[in-house]
């Protein structure tokens, strides 16, 4: 139970998406101007990570890796699927996105319209894949292990671009110079966000 914890606050905090990997930065700066569109958005990639990462670790663990599909004969020992994680990963993605769509579309028109374009964009966010790819290069021990850094995962995104959303709702009425209004402002923050980010926990740049 305490590395689950470990996992999930370390990926929240020390290997956050944003901060630490600058992965996902197309959405996280174009649906970052408000607060309501960046929660919507947020929860939408915490619902994706905690359920593909999982998902594809038990494709990579019992699919994919070289013996792993002795379990269905002793005749496939040799066989070695790896080449087919990037795609395979990816159909997972594109099917929990077009079903995020669906139940957004059906139950928050107004937050569908929103988010626009960006929301079937999560597919190719690469902060998703990322999370995925993350996971098999860790080779976590146990779905569990692997549950906790894609929920923590989101978490992470997910207070990233909201916080980013409130800081550009605030100086949006603040005297900014004309020339960094706008995203150039916000690339700024999000540097110095970082930046703090890492030297609060520790880590050495």
């Amino acid at each position: 139970m305490e590395n689950l914890i470990s996992i999930f606050v370390r990926s929240i905090f020390v290997d956050n998406m944003i901060f630490a990997y600058f992965l996902g930065m197309c959405s996280y700066l174009a649906v970052s101007k408000t607060v309501k569109t960046s929660v919507g958005l947020g929860l939408a990639v915490v619902f994706v990570l905690g359920i593909t990462v999982p998902v594809n670790y038990l494709i990579n663990n019992y699919l994919l890796q070289p013996t792993a599909l002795t379990w269905i004969s002793p005749l496939l020992e040799n066989v070695d699927l790896t080449f087919l994680s990037f795609i395979i990963f990816i159909a997972v993605i594109a099917s929990m996105v077009q079903l995020v769509e669906m139940v957004i579309e059906k139950f928050s028109p107004a937050l569908y319209t929103s988010l626009g374009i960006f929301l079937p964009l999560i597919a190719v966010n690469c902060s998703i894949l990322g999370g995925s790819l993350f996971m098999q290069e860790r080779e976590y021990a146990n779905i569990a292990e692997a549950t906790s850094f894609g929920l923590g995962s989101g978490v992470g995104w997910f207070l990233a671009i909201v916080g980013i959303a409130a800081i550009r709702e605030k100086i949006r009425y603040s005297n900014v110079p004309a020339p960094l209004k706008g995203l150039g402002i916000t690339y700024i923050i999000t540097g110095l966000m970082g930046i703090a980010f890492m030297s609060f926990m520790g880590i050495k740049l």
